[in-house]
């Protein structure tokens, strides 16, 4: 049978009840149009159960979620996202995203993130909210994409965890907001990645100043001469 959900106006989809959302079968929500996934409240919307959610189209959901809707979700919901659900997320759905949502994301759904989510969708906050299984599951191009200010936000643990390839696609200009906690914090391997260019006009004398015996002496000639 036919779902008469889709006959719903926005009324009558924000007068259901709980139990009518946690109800819906996966028919009822392949009908909703992205104005009548705009109508849930955000009630409605934190109860829907983690299996539906994998159900919204990335259409239905970039395109009928407001960020109310996306901050009303809960740590399983946003958990059970898959992967091309979370790339289809506007920059300012991710910004919606609660900083405890964040921290839920599984690390293949963080490397999912685009370069453009990344820039204009994560903020601050939620750059520190990164665990550091997330830090380490940052693809070079997310790590080169990262903003100044996101870079400064993140963890010391953080900016330990993530891979020496995306340490060596920062740009000089990244590499000089590090802060000096931040790059007494590197591993030898990231510190052995800096690249020449990185080490001349990235690295300042503090930063130069605050890198440790182990960390001076995994310098390459190469980066020493720079």
């Amino acid at each position: 049978m036919a779902s008469i959900v889709g006959s719903f106006n926005t009324a009558q989809i924000a007068a259901l009840t709980t139990a009518q959302v946690v109800a819906l079968t996966t028919e009822d929500i392949a009908v909703l149009s992205t104005t009548q996934i705009g109508a849930f409240t955000t009630t409605q919307i934190g109860v829907l159960e983690t299996r539906d959610l994998a159900f919204f189209t990335t259409t239905q959901l970039s395109g009928g979620f407001t960020t109310a809707q996306v901050a009303a979700l809960t740590t399983s919901q946003v958990a059970a996202l898959t992967t091309a659900q979370v790339a289809s997320l506007t920059t300012v759905q991710v910004a919606a995203l609660e900083t405890r949502d964040v921290a839920a994301l599984t690390t293949g759904q963080v490397a999912a993130l685009t370069t453009a989510q990344i820039v204009a969708g994560l903020t601050t906050a939620q750059v520190v909210a990164l665990t550091t299984a997330q830090a380490a599951a940052l693809t070079t191009g997310q790590v080169a994409a990262l903003t100044t200010s996101q870079v400064t936000a993140l963890e010391t643990t953080d900016l330990a965890a993530i891979r020496t390839a995306g340490i060596a696609a920062l740009g000089t200009t990244q590499v000089g907001v590090l802060t000096t906690a931040q790059v007494a914090a590197l591993t030898t391997g990231q510190v052995g990645a800096l690249t020449t260019a990185q080490v001349a006009s990235g690295l300042t004398t503090a930063q130069v100043v605050a890198l440790t015996t182990n960390q001076a002496a995994s310098l390459t000639s190469a980066q020493v001469a720079a």
